[in-house]
Order: structure tokens, then sequence, then C-alpha cells
């Protein structure tokens, strides 16, 4: 019975011991495949109490990483294509910039050069062919361009930071010549800058030489008009002279007549002459800080007595900065606009020309609006209304808008048309601040 009970006792403690270790040998290998890599392992050995739940939790477990691994190996898959797509897309930009004819660089916040295309270098090359040396990545702009080209980027950049993008044209001294280049600039929020720079000097000389050779035709046009009377008056003087009788008081009022006609063609040839020599010589502005508004005031006093019929209305902004302006410039430039709206009026039901100025503190400038209550203008005339020789009006030379625009671009200021509502034209003018009123103009107009 002792025996019996000696081995009962041995082979329930030996069945008990396995319910304990055959799981727990069957969790250690289980340890070693989750380490080899084969999360698709499971335990198999059924077990109660806490060792099952142990080798449900360990399953459990695997069978976790397994998904996590899954998803991991989709996400890497996914983002290896992400990357390939962005490699291709930079390689497709960048077969782009090398490509198109617009010079492009990239600066970071620092000012420093992070990209540059072939164009650029081509356009600032400083031989055949030969790229700038000083144009490379890392290069801080200051040491890139010259201190004239760097004085007009600075406020084109402060602008972009304000603006998001900004565009002016500026003249560049490139292989000892002058090049009108259109700079864009672009922020990239804190990343930096874009900018792009298109040489118009071509299109510009092209679209010069289309202006002068209409020029020359309305020229020819213009001078023969007079030509033709002062040509017929001078043969029949000539016809009476040649009778030999006494002149009479009929022979005395044609030859009058004829003294008149020739003297008032010949006015329109003065006339003629002298416009064409206040556009090939006309004095070079020089702009001094000026306040635009008495400027404004001073035109309008020259027109005392001129514009009956017309209802002349001013909203000239108080404490405006004073702007670089040259006076007597500038007021000829609003005395033509301010004709020109009076000319353009004739005939219209309401005649009324409204004059206004304001602070453009986002663009550093002050505007100048002129509206009037005329015809308007189409879109084509837009295009064409500051071309030399080109009118609208029935008298005149057509070179009037043609200064106004080459006095400034003196300024470096800007003119365009406008709409204006409900009827007529709105010629807008920017003038730039002077630079320390532009230093803060929003805290001044606050």
């Amino acid at each position: 019975l002792t025996v019996l009970v000696l081995f009962a006792t041995t082979w329930l403690a030996l069945y008990l011991s396995k319910l304990v270790t055959r799981p727990i040998a069957a969790l250690a290998e289980a340890t070693q495949e989750i380490s080899r890599g084969r999360l698709d392992y499971r335990v198999e050995v059924t077990a109660a109490d806490e060792i099952g739940d142990l080798v449900g939790s360990f399953n459990r477990m695997a069978e976790e990483l397994e998904i996590s691994r899954r998803q991991i190996e989709a996400s890497s898959h996914d983002l290896s294509a992400a990357n390939v797509a962005l490699e291709q897309r930079r390689r497709q930009i960048e077969t782009i910039l090398e490509s198109i004819p617009t010079g492009v660089m990239s600066l970071d916040a620092g000012r420093k050069i992070t990209h540059v295309n072939q164009a650029l270098l081509r356009l600032f090359s400083t031989g055949e062919g030969e790229p700038s040396p000083s144009i490379s990545v890392g290069s801080n702009l200051k040491d890139v361009f010259s201190a004239d080209l760097v004085e007009d980027l600075e406020p084109l950049l402060r602008r972009a930071d304000r603006m998001g993008n900004t565009t002016t044209q500026v003249e560049i001294g490139v292989r000892g010549t002058r090049l009108n280049v259109a700079v864009t600039v672009a922020t990239l929020q804190k990343l930096g800058y874009v900018l792009v720079f298109e040489d118009l000097s071509d299109l510009l000389k092209a679209q010069k030489q289309a202006a002068w050779r209409e020029v020359a035709r309305r020229v020819a046009h213009e001078i023969k008009n007079p030509l033709t009377p002062i040509a017929l008056s001078a043969e029949r003087i000539r016809r009476h002279l040649r009778r030999g009788t006494p002149p009479d008081a009929s022979s005395l009022q044609i030859v009058q007549s004829c003294a008149e006609t020739i003297g008032t063609a010949v006015e329109t040839l003065r006339n003629l002459v002298n416009e064409f020599s206040a556009l090939a010589r006309f004095p070079a502005a020089q702009p001094v800080p000026a306040d635009i508004n008495s400027i404004v005031e001073g035109t309008l006093a020259m027109f005392n007595g001129r514009l009956d019929g017309i209802h002349v209305q001013t909203f000239l902004s108080s404490d405006l900065p004073k702007v670089m302006a040259d006076s007597e410039a500038i007021k000829r430039v609003l005395a033509n606009i301010v004709d020109n709206a009076a000319e353009a009026m004739n005939g219209s039901l309401v005649r009324e020309i409204q004059i206004s100025t304001a602070l453009l503190a986002n663009r550093e400038a002050v505007e100048i609006s002129i509206s009037d209550t005329g015809h308007g203008v189409t879109q084509e005339l837009k295009e064409r209304l500051f071309l030399p020789y080109f009118s609208t009006k029935k008298r005149g030379t057509g070179l009037g808008l043609a200064i106004v625009s080459r006095i400034l671009e003196d300024h470096h200021g800007s003119i365009r048309v406008e709409e204006n509502q409900p009827v007529g034209t709105r010629f807008v003018i920017e003038l730039p601040l002077y630079p320390q009123e532009a230093a803060s103009p929003a805290a001044q107009h606050a």
C-alpha cells in the first residue's frame, strides 16, 4: 500500500509539473521564434489558470506585432513610393527650371542662395558664355549683386513679406550695358524667397521701334496736313503777283487770307516741333522730399477759371508722409491728366472730376487718383494710351501721356488706367515715399 501511495504521489507530481513546464517551455520557444522575426508563430499548448492567461496574452501580443509589422511594411512601401514620386517631381521641376529662358533664384531666410538655374547664370554672365563666378549656392545676396541692385531688391523682399509676392522693373548693369529686367519676388513664409528675373530688353526695344515707326508715320501725316494749305496759299499769292496789276481791295483781302492760312499752318508745325522737343529733350526729374497735397492744390490753381461747367472734388488725405517728387514735373503730369479728363467729358451730361490722395503703407507709396465721368477707355486703348503719338482726341499731338509716363519713370513711380464707376476713366499714380518716411508709415498713420 505504501508503494502504491508513493507511486501515485510521484505520478501526480510529475503530471502537475508538466502542466506548468510545458506552457513555459512553449512560451520560451515562441519567444525565440518571435525574436527571429516569425511574428506568425503562436503557442498551441493549452493551459489553465494564470498560465493559460499568459499564453493567451502572448498569442495576442504576437498577433498585434504581426499586424503592426504589416502596417509598417505598407507604410514603408507607401513612403518609398511617395519618395520616388517626390524625386521624380523634383527632377521634373529642375528640368523645367533649367529649360525656361527666365532666370530663377531661391534664397533661404538668411538671404543666402539655395538654387540658381542656367538662365540666371547666363543673364549675369561676365563674358561669352562664362557664368558669373560669384553666383553660387551658399553665397549671400549682397556678395552676388551690385550695391545698386541690392538696394532695389531689399524693398521688394520686404514688400513680399507683407503681400506674398511683388513685381517691379529695374535696370541692371551687365557686361557694360544696361538691361531692363522684370523682377518678381515671392515669399515662402519663413523658409525664404524665390526671385524671378525676366529680361525685357529685347521686348522693350521692339516695342519702342514699333512705337517710333508709328511716330514717324504720324509725324509725316501731320506735317503734310499744314503743308497743303501753305502750298495752296503760296500759289494763290503767286498768281496775283503775276498779273502785274496794282493791288485792289479784293487782291489785298485774298493775300491777307492766304497769309493768315500760312501763319496758322506754320503755328501748327511749330506746336508739333515743340511737343517733340519736349519729349526728346525733356529735362531729367530731380525728386526731393515734397508734400503731394500741396502739389495737387498747386496744379488745380493752374486751372482757375478754365474748368467752367465742370465740378471738381478733392479728397486729400491729411498728414500724408512726404514723397520723392520733382514738384514742377509732377504738376505737369497732373495738369496733363486733368486736361485730358476735361476734354473727355465734352458732351457728357455729368461733368465731374474727382482727385484723391491716400497712403499705401503696404507698398511704401502714396496714391493719387484722378477720375472723370467721360466716355471711358477700352482695353485696347489702355494698352496703347502711353505710346508716343497715340491720341484719342481730334486735336493734340498724342505726346502728352508719353511725357507723363516718362516723368513717372524718372520718379520710380507708376501710372495705370482703370474704369471709373459708374462711368468714365480713372488714372492712378503711385509715387514712392521719402525713405525716412517709408521706414515706419504704419506707425505714423496708425
